[in-house]
C-alpha cells in the first residue's frame, strides 16, 4: 500500500540513490564551469548547455567546437557518434517508462550514463510509485550537474586558474568508465576491439580525422561478434 504522498516518498527513496552521482558531478561540473569561464564563456551560457544539452563528454566538447571554425556537418556526426550509446540506453528504458505521462520528455531528455544504471539497476520499494522515482533520480542528477557547472564557472571568474591540463579531464573520466567495466565484465573482447580500432585508425587517419572511422570500425566489429556469439548460442542449445 502506497503512502499518502507518493511524490515525497519518491524523492526520499530516489535521493540516496544519487549520492554516488552527486560526488561524481560535483567535481566534473566545477571542471566544466571552470573549463568554459577560462575559455571566455559566461556563466549563462554554462548554465544554458547544462540545461539543454546535459551530456558531459559533449559539453566538454563543445567548448572546443565553439571557438573552432564553423562546421556543422562535422559537429554533427562527432555528437552523434558520441551520444549514439544513448539509443540503446532509451530502448533498454522503454519498459521501465511506459505510461509516464507528462514526466516521459523529461525522462528522456535526462538520460546519462549514471541515471541510466541507476533506473536500470535499482529496486524501488514497493510503496514507493515507479514513475515518480526514475523522474526524481533524473532530476536529482541534473540539478547536481547543472548547479556544480555554474559554481565553476561563477570561480572561474572570480579566481585566476590556470588551465593547462583541464581539458584531460574528459579523457581522464573515459579512462575511469573503462576501467570500471574492465574489471565488472569477464568478457574483455569489447574493450579490446574498441582499444586496437582506436590506435589502428589513429596511425592511419591521424589525430584529426581518426574518430570517426574508429566509431564505424567499432560499430562494425559489435554487430559481427554479435552474430558469431548468437550463432554459437544458438548452436549448443
Amino acid at each position: 500500500m502506497k503512502q499518502k504522498n507518493p511524490i515525497w516518498s519518491a524523492f526520499l527513496a530516489a535521493f540516496p540513490c544519487t549520492i554516488p552521482v552527486l560526488t561524481g558531478y560535483a567535481f566534473l561540473g566545477m571542471a566544466l564551469g571552470i573549463y568554459m569561464s577560462v575559455a571566455g564563456f559566461s556563466v549563462w551560457l554554462t548554465l544554458l548547455m547544462g540545461l539543454a544539452i546535459y551530456a558531459g563528454s559533449l559539453e566538454f566538447l563543445a567548448v572546443s567546437i565553439l571557438v573552432a571554425p564553423y562546421a556543422p556537418l562535422q559537429t554533427f556526426i562527432v555528437s552523434l557518434m558520441l551520444q549514439a550509446r544513448h539509443l540503446f540506453y532509451g530502448i533498454t528504458l522503454l519498459e521501465k517508462y511506459k505510461d509516464s505521462g507528462w514526466k516521459k520528455p523529461y525522462l528522456i531528455h535526462a538520460i546519462t550514463d549514471e541515471t541510466f544504471s541507476i533506473n536500470c539497476t535499482a529496486e524501488v520499494p514497493e510503496h514507493v510509485d515507479r514513475v515518480w522515482f526514475y523522474f526524481f533520480t533524473s532530476l536529482l542528477d541534473h540539478s547536481y550537474w547543472v548547479i556544480a557547472s555554474i559554481i565553476g564557472g561563477v570561480l572561474g571568474n572570480l579566481i585566476p586558474f590556470n588551465s593547462e591540463g583541464l581539458d584531460f579531464v574528459m579523457t581522464a573520466m573515459f579512462v575511469v568508465i573503462m576501467l570500471e567495466q574492465w574489471l565488472k565484465d569477464d568478457d574483455h573482447s569489447s574493450a579490446w576491439i574498441g582499444l586496437i580500432a582506436s590506435v589502428g585508425c589513429l596511425m592511419i587517419f591521424g589525430p584529426d580525422n581518426f574518430l570517426i572511422p574508429t566509431m564505424i570500425c567499432i560499430l562494425a566489429a559489435l554487430t559481427v561478434l554479435r552474430k558469431i556469439k548468437t550463432k554459437v548460442v544458438g548452436d549448443i542449445k
